[in-house]
């Protein structure tokens, strides 16, 4: 178990990218990294950020208050409303997208940009960009075995850890050389072993 939280990393991580020069204007986060701590830190250091929030946040319209959820304000279509977030000291634009789920349902997402100079447009354009880590993330427990680890020390821990990251490298090599998804290289890959398991098993066998 870490001895941090995955917010107190997160501004770790952040902090040491700017330490290595790496060149970016906007942090992009899901949920669970939107806490008001992260965000004054990433204003301070003069970045802006585009994270969703939920929806049992607390708002107002001007600084100090007074304040209400986010569920309760009133929106209109594609219009982002400037408001301050509950232990901040800057505004932000608040939007919310509506889409459709695949079972029909309708879902919404409000997100905090910290660059007011943004239109909706702008904003939701910018936050997809995050989606690749969802795909990421999918890709790396569902090919490359991750979730499966039998180990139980840190550095036995750390090497498995390696070892996935690495196979979703190559993964994501071939992918791009092949113009084929993971999932179906992976399929491929399974036939091909199994193929030549049976092979070896006929001429054991005769």
């Amino acid at each position: 178990m870490s001895a941090k939280t995955k917010n107190e990393i997160m501004r770790e991580m952040f902090l040491q990218s700017l330490k290595n020069g790496l060149k970016f204007m906007y942090v992009l986060s899901d949920i669970w990294f939107g806490c008001s701590e992260t965000m004054k830190l990433i204003k301070e250091k003069n970045k802006h950020f585009i994270f969703a929030v939920k929806s049992n946040r607390t708002v107002a319209f001007k600084k100090g208050g007074p304040f209400k959820k986010i569920k309760d304000l009133e929106f209109q279509d594609k219009t982002p409303v400037e408001v301050y977030l509950k232990g901040t000291n800057f505004p932000v634009l608040l939007v919310k997208q509506v889409f459709t789920n695949k079972d029909g349902s309708i879902g919404e997402l409000y997100l905090a940009c910290s660059d007011i100079t943004l239109e909706y447009d702008k904003i939701t354009q910018i936050y997809h960009k995050r989606w690749n880590i969802e795909v990421y993330h999918k890709s790396l427990k569902s090919n490359t075995g991750f979730p499966k680890s039998p180990s139980k020390t840190v550095r036995t821990q750390n090497n498995h850890f390696f070892a996935s990251v690495f196979a979703f490298v190559k993964l994501e090599s071939i992918s791009m050389k092949t113009k084929t998804n993971h999932f179906a290289l992976k399929s491929k890959i399974y036939i091909k072993a199994l193929q030549t398991s049976f092979s070896a098993l006929r001429e054991l066998s005769a």
